[in-house]
């Protein structure tokens, strides 16, 4: 009988351990790219998950318009990212905000934190005014983390 009930604690938290969804995890591309920078003051964005595909760009500053002729990202940049990085250095204006509209004219934003340091997928996060993030950032702007609304902030 103790053979049967170890057996049945067995199946059972194993079935358990299937019924549970998965939670998100950081995966190799973000990790790697992650290694090969640290902290070297950049944001940088990727067109594919996982930062992956292509790098849209990669900046130390602010970019007000991601679809014009100036700044790290430029022309076809706009609404292409799906994975995000903050490799910025710790202190002061260290949160990178995305903005859902060219030059901060809206107050949709999603604030990425230096601790967080990327989001590798953003179809998972919405500005603060619900829209989703994926392939929809058109301006970045470094802030303190003080001019991040609560719920703002992206993982």
């Amino acid at each position: 009988m103790r053979k049967l009930t170890v057996s049945l604690a067995t199946l059972g938290i194993a079935a358990l351990g299937i019924a549970i969804p998965a939670t998100a995890h950081a995966g190799p591309g973000c990790n790697a790219n992650w290694n090969a920078h640290g902290r070297d003051g950049d944001v940088r964005a990727w067109d594919g998950t996982d930062c992956g595909g292509e790098l849209l760009g990669v900046t130390p500053g602010n970019d007000p318009e991601w679809g014009d002729g100036a700044g790290a990202f430029q022309g076809n940049d706009v609404n292409r990212a799906s994975s995000v990085m903050n490799s910025g250095f710790v202190g002061g204006k260290d949160v990178v905000a995305f903005y859902w509209l060219a030059n901060y004219k809206d107050t949709a934003y999603g604030c990425l934190q230096p601790g967080e340091k990327y989001v590798d997928d953003l179809s998972r996060n919405s500005y603060t005014n619900n829209v989703n993030m994926n392939n929809s950032i058109e301006s970045h702007a470094w802030v303190t983390a003080s001019a991040c609304a609560p719920g703002s902030f992206i993982s």
